[in-house]
């Protein structure tokens, strides 16, 4: 599946042990705060969420969008140490 992270760390500690997640975890830098890969699996998927609440804190904010997830595009977001998830399904097209 397809994911993009976007961070909006709350310090340079966070900011960096967010880069080092990322990057060991195989994601390309596309944009200042936004990295992205092409070949994440679910099991990838949740050890990048665990190794990320593991070094953030209640200051930072982390947001994953991910797709295909059963068809459905999933926004999940870290944010004062909560983790929240929102899953929307497309419209069919008529034709």
């Amino acid at each position: 599946m397809f994911v993009s992270v976007v961070l909006d760390p709350g310090g340079v500690e966070s900011a960096n042990a967010l880069v080092t997640v990322l990057a060991e975890s195989g994601f390309k830098k596309v944009q200042r705060a936004c990295w992205e890969s092409v070949d994440v699996t679910e099991a990838r998927l949740s050890e990048l969420k665990k190794n990320i609440d593991r070094v953030t804190d209640y200051y930072d904010t982390v947001r994953l969008y991910q797709f295909p997830v059963e068809g459905m595009f999933v926004i999940t977001e870290l944010k004062q140490k909560r983790w929240k998830r929102c899953r929307m399904k497309g419209n069919a097209q008529r034709g």
